[in-house]
């Protein structure tokens, strides 16, 4: 799935830290290649080594602003 990922798409990427838990990046890809994927998310810029990747897939936009509740 990582292969149909092009940059500027919003991505989630599930991935193994060194530890050996999961944790998931979720934001814009910026680029990936042979070695990394690079995801532009809340945390800031993550890059993610290839081998580290359990899955990734193009995510919808994030929904809209609630208007404020006044009164």
């Amino acid at each position: 799935m990582v292969s149909d990922l092009t940059p500027g798409m919003r991505v989630v990427v599930r991935y193994l830290l060194p530890t050996g838990q999961a944790t998931d990046a979720l934001g814009v890809l910026l680029a990936a290649d042979a070695r990394e994927l690079v995801v532009d998310g809340k945390r800031g810029v993550e890059r993610i080594p290839r081998g580290a990747v359990i899955a990734a897939k193009e995510v919808p936009p994030p929904p809209a602003p609630r208007p404020r509740r006044v009164g």
